[in-house]
């Protein structure tokens, strides 16, 4: 999914209710009053958090008789994995210089004791 998307994937986990519903439909599809009474909020509240899961990309609705099932569609969690990786790499990367770091004073400390030097 693009940046200039209608709904843009991070709008849509910021909220509680969303990612909730996510977790809800992720291995199975509901229908809307399934989903509705897994929330104390009203079930048109619980419709528009539906429709911007929509429109970025992460739910579809089918129409099954009369009832309507939202099916996750989670590939758009794709861009949230790609930018936290990037991140992930940068302090991976701090990490790592920390390390070597901490493993260069700890040489060095234990090399001055063989040596006979004291911290004192």
């Amino acid at each position: 999914m693009s940046v200039e998307a209608r709904r843009d994937v991070f709008q849509a986990i910021s909220d509680p209710t969303r990612r909730q519903i996510i977790n809800l439909i992720a291995y199975q599809p509901m229908n809307l009053n399934a989903i509705a009474d897994n929330f104390s909020i009203s079930r048109p509240a619980v419709s528009q958090h539906i429709k911007i899961l929509i429109e970025c990309g992460m739910v579809e609705v089918r129409q099954e008789g009369r009832e309507r099932f939202c099916e996750a569609r989670l590939g758009a969690l794709k861009e949230v994995s790609n930018w936290v990786d990037q991140y992930r790499q940068f302090w991976n990367a701090q990490f790592d210089s920390l390390d070597h770091y901490l493993n260069k004073i700890q040489n060095n400390k234990q090399s001055d004791q063989s040596n006979g030097k004291s911290d004192s």
